[in-house]
């Protein structure tokens, strides 16, 4: 329990008595001087009683009305109580009419007192009370002191309870106040949050943004690379060899019908990409019957031998897989006729456990794979390496001068 109230409910404390403490004393005091002399048992009484009621309206005027910024000063406070009090002790054992003072003294004792020292102000203003109304009762007999007792009991005990009742009252409304100030601090700090994040949010979708733009041009370059690059590049690779072959009729004829149909497949490729459909090859076929369409018609159009494997189970995977799958081996076998003078290929598709595998592999000439990637074969190498690794694959090239090259593609399964 804490040995003051906070400073906000002192005041306002405070604030609920002025009007009661600023003037009920002086009318009170004036009603009672005015009637003692009256009531008085002598003039010699009636001069202590006026002088002790000018001297509490002066005590009252100095060190209280006129001082409003002492109020809160509880050791003042406590000075000017305490004079109060004796002054209202002494009239009330001279003339009993006096415990009509006792209201003031309990304006001064909830309104200056801090707990918990507003419980023996008030009972103090009690006994006041209880003194006054039992003057009448004298001291003859043992029941005379019981009844004596209980009138200060009866004024001691409500009192003592209603400024009990009253600092929990002031407990509660700071405990209010406190959690309406910590709320108000919290909407604050939440807030200032909510704008942080909204403001971080707008970077993240910017970034986002930025991202997207990145990726969708790295496939838009991987997919004309892998579509209208190598279309056409077996265009012309077949437009030369129908050159080469002008004085044959029959060849002349083959290489230009082959260079017909690659360009027909290159314009259905471009046409697919731009609306972001699956390739060609895997429209109606799984990945492995793509791989063995795109082999035989790259056999076909080039005259070299190509031979396809599956191994393992076959088993459905997801769009992008398959796709980087079936590029990987489109762009291996454009390598293969662009730079290897291969005779034979063999093209392998295994599903493992934890993966599915990919492997081409020709007779032709190789490379140095030490070699930068432009430099050894264009942007093909780092395409297919690109496209493996975002899907958490892994490629390898393996490649001697004069011993062929293998390429390994896998992705998780």
């Amino acid at each position: 329990m804490p040995n003051a109230m906070p400073w906000e409910d002192v005041e306002t404390r405070e604030m609920r008595w002025v009007p009661y403490a600023n003037v009920a004393p002086y009318v009170l005091l004036a009603i009672l001087a005015g009637i003692s002399p009256l009531l008085a048992d002598s003039a010699r009484d009636t001069l202590l009683i006026t002088g002790l009621c000018v001297l509490a309206a002066v005590w009252v005027l100095c060190l209280y009305t006129l001082r409003p910024a002492w109020r809160v000063r509880p050791v003042l406070m406590a000075v000017f109580f305490v004079g109060f009090l004796a002054i209202l002790l002494t009239l009330v054992v001279i003339a009993p009419w006096f415990g009509f003072l006792t209201p003031a003294g309990y304006f001064f004792a909830f309104g200056v007192l801090r707990w918990p020292w507003r419980v023996p102000g008030v009972a103090a203003v009690a006994v006041a009370a209880g003194i006054a109304q039992a003057s009448g009762i004298t001291f003859d007999s043992g029941q005379g002191v019981i009844w004596y007792a209980a009138i200060i009991l009866i004024n001691a005990v409500p009192m003592c309870a209603y400024a009990w009742i009253d600092w929990t009252s002031d407990q509660e409304r700071e405990e209010r106040r406190r959690a309406l100030t910590e709320l108000s601090e919290a909407n604050a700090r939440l807030e200032a949050t909510l704008t942080e994040n909204a403001a971080l949010h707008e970077r993240l979708l910017t970034q986002a943004r930025e991202a997207g733009v990145h990726d969708e041009r790295q496939r838009m370059a991987g997919e004309i690379h892998d579509t209208l690059a190598q279309g056409l590049t077996g265009i012309i690779t077949q437009l030369q060899a129908a050159e080469q072959a002008a004085a044959e009729a029959d060849r002349w004829r083959r290489h230009l019908s082959a260079a017909t149909d690659l360009a027909r497949e290159s314009l259905r490729e471009a046409r697919r990409s731009v609306h972001a459909l699956r390739p060609e090859p895997l429209r109606d076929a799984r990945l492995a019957g793509a791989l063995a369409g795109v082999a035989q018609s790259w056999s076909r159009r080039h005259g070299i031998a190509v031979e396809v494997t599956t191994t393992g189970t076959e088993r459905p995977m997801s769009q992008e897989a398959e796709l980087a799958l079936l590029r990987t081996a489109q762009e291996a076998l454009a390598n293969v006729a662009a730079h290897a003078g291969a005779r034979r290929v063999g093209l392998t598709l295994s599903y493992l456990d934890e993966s599915v595998a990919l492997d081409v592999r020709d007779d032709g000439c190789g490379f140095d794979p030490a070699l930068p990637p432009v430099s050894a074969g264009g942007y093909g190498l780092v395409a297919m390496r690109q496209r493996i690794e975002g899907l958490s694959g892994t490629l390898q090239v393996e490649s001697e001068p004069r011993s062929g090259t293998a390429i390994s593609a896998a992705v998780p399964a």
